[in-house]
């Protein structure tokens, strides 16, 4: 059994975007340490075959296929979860996406994409499942933000803006729920081996620069986002509450 301060059996998590890279590294983290977890994400064949992945494993799993930027969807999603599965107990708000290109010609439709996907979800989510943990007394939200919460670089200023955001509704979370007992942080990953990122891990200027530029000489691995997860997500963070945790070998330590 894991060391009480970090174990989450008994308690339900429910991870957006969780089919593949950081989500579904961190809902099989919080599984391993007790937890029941929840896949999300629109695609239905990867929402069953990480569940199936998860339970074959020998872990509680369940999948939920919504899209986390449609809020009638949430709704209905999050009801399910509540009415099927459980109480929800712990929420990662993972599900985020990337498009690089000059600002000064970035289309209009990838920009309301990303405010859809990287903020309106957050919102949207931690709305709804906050109005079932409230009256509870309880509850866990992590947020997914990243070092371009704090920094910026070329061709990723409007990823920036959504991931700048999610670091300021963290706090506005807290602000206003902390006093109903929930506790609402945020976890900031650096640069990591995801999907989302494979274009700049097969690009070998960009990972010179890269391994130059991180104190720690190297890309992340998934695997190493779960202890943070845990962590916020168990009883040792019991009065932390609207804060950021960066988890970047640290890039935002130094020049």
């Amino acid at each position: 059994m894991p060391y009480p301060l970090f174990n989450l059996e008994g308690r339900l998590a429910l991870v957006t975007g969780s089919s593949q890279g950081i989500g579904f590294a961190l809902a099989r983290g919080l599984a391993e340490h007790g937890a029941a977890v929840v896949i999300n994400g629109r695609d239905e064949a990867k929402v069953r075959g990480a569940v199936a992945e998860l339970k074959a494993a020998g872990f509680t799993a369940h999948g939920s296929s919504f899209d986390v930027t449609d809020l009638e969807a949430i709704k209905a999603g999050v009801e399910w979860i509540e009415t099927r599965a459980g109480p929800i107990d712990i929420l990662i708000n993972n599900a985020g996406m990337q498009f690089r290109g000059p600002l000064e010609d970035f289309p209009q439709d990838k920009w309301l994409q990303l405010l859809q996907t990287n903020i309106s979800s957050v919102f949207y989510v931690g709305q709804t499942v906050a109005k079932h943990m409230i009256p509870r007394g309880r509850g866990k939200i992590i947020n997914i933000a990243s070092v371009q919460s704090e920094l910026a670089r070329p061709s990723i200023a409007p990823y920036t803006a959504t991931k700048g955001a999610v670091r300021n509704l963290t706090r506005g979370m807290c602000t206003d729920w902390a006093k109903y007992g929930l506790q609402i942080n945020a976890i900031a990953p650096g640069y990591f081996k995801t999907p989302l990122n494979q274009a700049l891990i097969d690009n070998p200027e960009f990972s010179t620069w890269l391994e130059k530029r991180t104190p720690a000489g190297r890309w992340g691995n998934v695997e190493e986002l779960v202890g943070a997860a845990v962590f916020l997500a168990g009883d040792a963070s019991s009065f932390i509450n609207g804060q950021v945790l960066h988890i970047d070998g640290g890039i935002t330590a130094s020049l």
